[in-house]
């Protein structure tokens, strides 16, 4: 492990840290909203990544929506919270249990605006009964259907089928973003190389309706071509 890459996950540690603090001082969903798009520039800064979002008319600039995106990285969360920067879409991020436990994410997770996925736990209608206080509450849902991250050289793993049950359930449209830029490899290449200038390319798709009966992945796969 190199030095850069040592002191950029020391100062990634201290920024999720610093903010999770600053998270947890307000209830307010648009100051959580503008703390969480600080926290994504300023991790993204240091890394020198620039997001760059495609077809960005079809971006809606408020309203309520399962917002998908796929994973390949940890810092696919930065790169959707800066993709949306000019909307007023705001919402809690599907969790893994261990998000929440984590030594590094754990503090900024737990208060960023989050709903706790457990696949540990036979029955699920807590999980659901949190998505509809969201949506209740005038929030979206932000999840990456395909469950964990991507790490094949495919470009979409299966998507699991909870992402259009959330949708169904609280009738969410649902709106597709796709991170075209490998950002595992993007981060790792930021961590060997602190002068490494890179941009990362976002792709909005058109809104999908929840009632659709065409299985998710395949409309996400035929939205951007996959």
């Amino acid at each position: 492990m190199t030095f850069n890459t040592l002191k950029q996950l020391f100062y990634g540690l201290y920024l999720t840290n610093s903010f999770g603090y600053r998270l947890l001082k307000t209830k307010d969903p648009m100051e959580k909203k503008r703390l969480r798009l600080e926290y994504s520039k300023a991790q993204l800064k240091t890394l020198n990544l620039t997001v760059n979002v495609k077809n960005r008319e079809k971006l809606p600039q408020a309203g309520q929506y399962l917002v998908v995106v796929n994973h390949r990285s940890i810092i696919d969360p930065p790169i959707t919270e800066v993709a949306l920067k000019e909307t007023n879409i705001f919402g809690p991020w599907i969790s893994k249990k261990e998000l929440y436990n984590s030594f590094f994410f754990g503090l900024f997770v737990r208060n960023a605006g989050s709903i706790l996925l457990d696949r540990e736990k036979e029955q699920m209608s807590g999980f659901f009964a949190e998505t509809k206080k969201a949506v209740a509450r005038g929030e979206s849902i932000f999840i990456f259907p395909e469950g964990t991250r991507n790490k094949t050289s495919e470009p979409l793993t299966t998507f699991k089928e909870g992402s259009r049950i959330i949708a169904l359930k609280n009738r969410l449209p649902i709106l597709p973003i796709y991170i075209k830029t490998d950002a595992g490899k993007a981060l790792k290449n930021a961590l060997n190389d602190r002068n490494l200038v890179q941009n990362v390319e976002v792709k909005i798709g058109d809104i999908i309706d929840y009632k659709d009966k065409t299985s998710l992945e395949e409309n996400y796969k035929k939205t951007f071509s996959l």
